[in-house]
C-alpha cells in the first residue's frame, strides 16, 4: 500500500509543477509578478524554516539592513521568471541581459582552454543559462537529483530547452567529474554552483568574516584540465531586466588559494547586491550545532 501511496504523491507533486509551468507561461507577466510578489509577502510575514535562515544569512552579509521582504521577493522572481522562460522570446532575453566585462567570458570561450563559471545562489541563472545558449555559449551543468524521477526530469528538459546540457549529480552512468573533465580538456564550457558544501569535501573559506565551506570540485577541475576558472554572479536589474557580472579568472595556484579566490568574488558581488542571494540553508560553520560532525568536516 505505501509504494501505491507514494507514487500517487509522486505524480500529484509532478503534475503540479506542469500545471504551474503551464498557466504561467499563458498568465501575462505583470499579473504572475504580482501573484508572486504576494505570495513572498505572506511568506516573509509568516517567517519560519528557510525564511527564517534566509534572515540570519542577510544580517550576516548587510548587517543592520531591512532586506527580508526584498529578498523574499527577489526569490519568488526567480521561480516566476523560470516558470514564464520558455514562453519568453529570444530578444526578451538577449536585450533586457546586461552584462558586466563580457570580454572575459569571450576571450575564455573563443581559447582552447575550456571555461568554469563558477555562481552564487543569485539572481537568475536560468536566465542567464539561456542568455548564454542565446548567444553561443553552450554549456554542460549538474543538477541534483530531485524525487520524483519524473520532477527531476521536468527540470532537466526545461533547461535543455534553453541551451544547457544537463548531467545528473547521482544515478548517471559515468562520474560527473569525469564528464565535466573530458568537456574542458576538449574547450568546453562548464556552469556550476558553487557557494555551499557542508561535507568534507569542502574547503573551508573566509566569508564576510567568518569560516564557510564551498566545493573544491570547480579549483580541482581547473587545475587537472587548464580550464578558466572564473566566477560569474548574476542580479535582478529594475522589474524586468538581468546582470551577468563576469569576475577575471582566478590564478592558478592550490585548492584552498583558489577556492578563497572564488568565495572572494562572491563576497564582493553580493555585498552589492545583497538582496538577490537566495541562500535559505546554513553556509557558516558556526551556525551548525556544537555537536554537528560537518562542524570538523
Amino acid at each position: 500500500m505505501i509504494p501505491r501511496v507514494t507514487a500517487v504523491a509522486d505524480a500529484l507533486a509532478s503534475g503540479s509543477y506542469a500545471a504551474a509551468w503551464s498557466l504561467l507561461k499563458a498568465m501575462p507577466e505583470g499579473v504572475a509578478r504580482r501573484l508572486f510578489d504576494a505570495g513572498a509577502d505572506l511568506a516573509a510575514a509568516r517567517g519560519g524554516g528557510g525564511i527564517d535562515r534566509l534572515r540570519a544569512n542577510l544580517e550576516r552579509v548587510a548587517p543592520g539592513q531591512d532586506l527580508l521582504r526584498p529578498a523574499v521577493r527577489s526569490y519568488a522572481r526567480y521561480w516566476c521568471e523560470a516558470f514564464r522562460l520558455p514562453a519568453m522570446t529570444r530578444d526578451r532575453i538577449v536585450e533586457h541581459t546586461h552584462t558586466v566585462r563580457e570580454e572575459l567570458l569571450r576571450g575564455s570561450v573563443g581559447s582552447d582552454r575550456g571555461t568554469i563559471m563558477v555562481l552564487p545562489h543569485s539572481g537568475n541563472w536560468d536566465a542567464a543559462g539561456a542568455w548564454c545558449g542565446l548567444t553561443d555559449v553552450p554549456f554542460m551543468t549538474v543538477a541534483e537529483r530531485l524525487k520524483p524521477e519524473s520532477l527531476f526530469q521536468q527540470f532537466v528538459d526545461f533547461r535543455q530547452s534553453l541551451g544547457m546540457e544537463v548531467l545528473a549529480l547521482t544515478g548517471g552512468d559515468r562520474n560527473p567529474f569525469e564528464v565535466l573533465s573530458e568537456r574542458l580538456a576538449a574547450g568546453g564550457t562548464i556552469c556550476l554552483l558553487a557557494d555551499r558544501d557542508l561535507t568534507p569535501r569542502g574547503i573551508d573559506v573566509d566569508f564576510f568574516g567568518a569560516t564557510a565551506r564551498m566545493p573544491a570540485g570547480p579549483a580541482r577541475l581547473a587545475l587537472e584540465t587548464g580550464a578558466n576558472l572564473m566566477p560569474t554572479t548574476l542580479s535582478f536589474v529594475g522589474d524586468r531586466d538581468w546582470q551577468i557580472a563576469f569576475h577575471p579568472y582566478v590564478p592558478a595556484t592550490d585548492l584552498p588559494t583558489m577556492t578563497q579566490g572564488v568565495a572572494t568574488a562572491f563576497e564582493s558581488a553580493i555585498r552589492s547586491h545583497p538582496a538577490d542571494w537566495h541562500m535559505l540553508q546554513k553556509l557558516w560553520l558556526d551556525d551548525l550545532a556544537p555537536d554537528d560532525p560537518r562542524r570538523s568536516g
